[in-house]
């Protein structure tokens, strides 16, 4: 459907859109005037240690103010103290009736503590950031009474910033406003297109049952004006975007998942409801296991979110679980318009080639960052976006700058190129290509490949040797010797060209096996850590975006990330829609009659385990460049695999054993196409 069509739509049922739109903006108007202005004061205090704590417990001093060797964890043990349903209820007491929130201090590392009252009452507000300042520290007393600590020995509380006159918090209320306005019009928009598709499928019904008839009809005759908009054009926009705008740079207040790239595949679910709607698209037959995948996973994510809802949350832990729905939209667009959106097997290879082409670039881009120690992303500014990520840095590692490209960070750039490096590879052979020159089919699998050693992360070498594992083994002999010269050749260049690279990557792997890096260190520390997380809610967890690293901590681990906040309903979701993809690949190798179909299961069975392996490495899922890609490909496995399916021949039987004259099995599935 173009967009002269959607428009013509809503011309035509102004009727449905206009009062919406209407009943809407009042609505906002009236929330606008009616909601109050919300006020904020907040204070930090910082945690002393007793001057006469001179010797580490338990032999003499204080057990509180050692505990673990820092006051961080006495910092840690006051706020959830404060936090607590009892501490609650004295606070009411004491007159403390509004919203309140303990926290550590952003941007900290140390024992320092900030309180934080929201109310409509900017006065009371004021009253209450004092009584909860003083309250905290009766409270570090009280625990320490309790404990029999003498008081020469007890931590102190300072306060560093006194309470602050209250600021009034606008910007939740436009949020509401904004929410109103967007959920009127969104709705005016699907009933105008429900209007009209009504009428229409009554009046395709009565020209089909005219046609059976005999009659004319006159669905022959109906011919559109102007270029189609279809799916693949849509998703090449959304390839530009995420590509080619840095993946930290987002709308203000919507954290990581506001990226433009993710707004525009937004509207494009919009554009797709309209066009089902219409009548326009139906999904093709044998492409439900992504959308099927994608439909648990929703219902985790939901489960997660009500049980988010249920317990005592802070505003940013709100927050988060809004903008984990945010992205949730934004995948379900993806698979949705991959899978059922496009309808042409043809339109699918040019997706999958222009998301190689654009890899490729962002590939180059890594390069020049390596080589030049500097991060290209960093000087471009866009106006109206934010750095979600503000205390983004180069990155060094030995000697070494670990490039990020237009990614956030060098492990999600290295995780996507492993994503795409397979069909990179699968494209360079691919018989269809064989006219292009071999430049261009062989530098997107150089310039990818030879870029994820430049990341010097054990996350790139893992994804680039799965993919040599899973895809060389399955070549004839003639090409796997090729392959493994070429390999050993590109080791030896790196080698010679970038002295000390190889042997910082293989340092890094020692000490991984031998646990004397400090990063698996840290690692292995969290792994405890979650546990009390884990044990609270273990089904749905504490909701999508809610393991806020201000609040908590990183994972580093898409797993124990998942656990913590799907608990084990979207663990299994996320390992279903993991086996899933890796099912696909699997099965358009044994589907496919031609060699170069089965090369392409094959790189989506290699791209989808690469995504399964890596997740364990960092949190996949919270990177918009590496989850685009993911759930990109996981809905191109699934579409690839009903177009093999259907053209499959059907298997013989008893009944017939030998195939119908159309059914003879073709040497390849596809046409050559023409150069791009």
């Amino acid at each position: 459907m173009s967009i002269r069509e959607l428009v013509a739509v809503l011309r035509r049922r102004w009727y449905v859109i206009v009062p919406t739109v209407v009943l809407s903006l009042l609505a906002a108007l009236h929330l606008y005037r009616s909601v109050p202005v919300a006020y904020q004061s907040q204070s930090s205090v910082a945690l002393l240690d007793s001057s006469a704590a001179s010797k580490l417990p338990p032999s003499f001093g204080n057990p509180i103010s050692n505990a673990g060797g820092a006051l961080v964890v006495t910092a840690d043990v006051l706020i959830r103290t404060l936090s607590g349903a009892d501490s609650a209820r004295e606070l009411h007491s004491l007159g403390v009736t509004d919203p309140y929130t303990v926290g550590f201090a952003a941007n900290t590392s140390g024992p320092l503590l900030t309180l934080t009252v929201t109310g409509t009452d900017r006065e009371k507000v004021l009253e209450e950031t004092n009584i909860l300042t003083g309250f905290a520290g009766e409270q570090l007393n009280a625990l320490q009474a309790a404990a029999k600590v003498q008081p020469a020995y007890m931590v102190q509380t300072a306060p560093v910033v006194l309470p602050q006159t209250p600021v009034p918090q606008l910007k939740s209320r436009y949020q509401q406003v904004l929410g109103v306005l967007i959920v009127g019009v969104g709705s005016g928009f699907t009933l105008s297109f429900v209007a009209d598709a009504l009428p229409a499928a009554r009046r395709r019904r009565r020209e089909s049952s005219a046609e059976d008839s005999g009659g004319p009809g006159r669905a022959g005759r109906r011919r559109s004006r102007g270029r189609r908009v279809d799916a693949t054009a849509l998703l090449t926009g959304y390839l530009a975007l995420a590509f080619f705008i840095p993946s930290n740079l987002t709308l203000p207040g919507l954290g990581g998942v506001g990226t433009p790239a993710n707004v525009f595949a937004l509207l494009a679910l919009f554009w797709y409801l309209a066009t089902w709607l219409a009548g326009r698209i139906r999904s093709a037959p044998g492409t439900r296991l992504p959308r099927v995948a994608m439909w648990l996973l929703t219902v985790s994510v939901l489960a997660s979110y009500i049980a988010n809802a249920s317990r005592g949350s802070v505003r940013k832990e709100l927050l988060g679980a809004d903008r984990g729905l945010i992205a949730l939209l934004v995948w379900v667009s993806l698979v949705v318009l991959v899978s059922a959106g496009i309808q042409d097997r043809a339109r699918l290879d040019v997706l999958l080639r222009r998301a190689v082409v654009m890899g490729t670039i962002v590939a180059a881009i890594g390069f020049y960052d390596f080589f030049t120690a500097t991060n290209i992303a960093d000087s471009i500014s866009i106006p109206g976006l934010s750095s979600s990520v503000p205390q983004i840095t180069t990155l060094d590692r030995g000697a070494f700058t670990r490039p990020r490209s237009t990614t956030a960070q060098p492990l999600e750039f290295g995780g996507m190129l492993a994503l795409l490096l397979p069909f990179a590879v699968q494209q360079a052979f691919d018989p269809v290509r064989r006219h292009l020159k071999a430049w261009r089919r062989w530098g997107p699998v150089a310039l990818m490949g030879g870029a994820l050693p430049l990341t010097v992360s054990r996350t790139s070498i893992i994804g680039a040797l799965i993919v040599i594992l899973v895809m060389v083994p399955r070549w004839k002999p003639q090409r796997r010797w090729t392959a493994i010269g070429v390999l050993v050749g590109a080791v030896a260049c790196f080698k010679v060209i970038i002295p000390g690279l190889i042997g910082t990557i293989t340092a890094l792997f020692a000490s991984f096996l031998s646990n004397s890096d400090s990063s698996t260190q840290a690692r292995t520390v969290k792994y405890s850590a979650i546990v009390p997380y884990l044990d609270e809610r273990p089904l749905f967890g504490r909701g999508l975006g809610t393991f806020i690293p201000e609040l908590y901590f990183f994972t580093d681990n898409q797993y124990m990330l998942t656990l913590a906040e799907m608990g084990l309903l979207g663990l299994l979701a996320l390992l279903f829609l993991f086996l899933t993809g890796i099912h696909q690949g699997g099965a358009i190798r044994r589907l496919a009659v031609g060699e170069s179909d089965r090369e392409l299961g094959q790189a989506f069975f290699a791209s989808a385990l690469v995504a399964l392996v890596v997740s364990a490495t960092f949190d996949a899922l919270s990177f918009p460049m590496f989850a685009g890609m993911f759930f990109l490909t996981i809905a191109a496995g699934g579409s690839y695999l009903g177009f093999i399916r259907r053209a499959a021949p059907k298997p013989r039987s008893v009944e017939f054993p030998c195939l119908p004259a159309d059914q003879h099995p073709p040497t390849s599935s596809r046409a050559p196409a023409p150069a791009r």
